[in-house]
């Protein structure tokens, strides 16, 4: 039963990437719909990630010790200043690893 769940959902998001991805097939997407799916690859980002920052514990954290939160805003900075995602990543992933430590 999993695994007929795990290769229909393989298929389903196979099919459904293919469809707008093939040249050759006469499917396209107007401009409108194009601008509204551009929002949903940080809209997914946020929903993830959200929860993770502002609630490791469960529970609502603001506090100066929450190392996810100081973390985000870390690297929020650092990719406003360096325009460089892969650079901003690296020093974001150093930046919370030695903030848990150290707290």
């Amino acid at each position: 039963m999993i695994w007929g769940v795990i290769i229909g959902m393989g298929l389903l998001v196979f099919l459904n990437r293919y469809v707008f991805l093939e040249p050759r097939l006469p499917v396209r997407l107007s401009s409108n719909a194009r601008q509204f799916l551009g929002f949903a690859v940080p809209g997914m980002l946020t929903a993830i990630c959200g929860p993770i920052v502002f609630m490791p514990d469960k529970q609502l954290n603001l506090h100066w010790d929450n190392p996810y939160l100081i973390s985000a805003v870390v690297a929020v900075g650092l990719v406003v200043y360096t325009r460089n995602t892969l650079l901003s990543m690296l020093l974001s992933m150093a930046f919370f690893f030695a903030l848990r430590a150290w707290l």
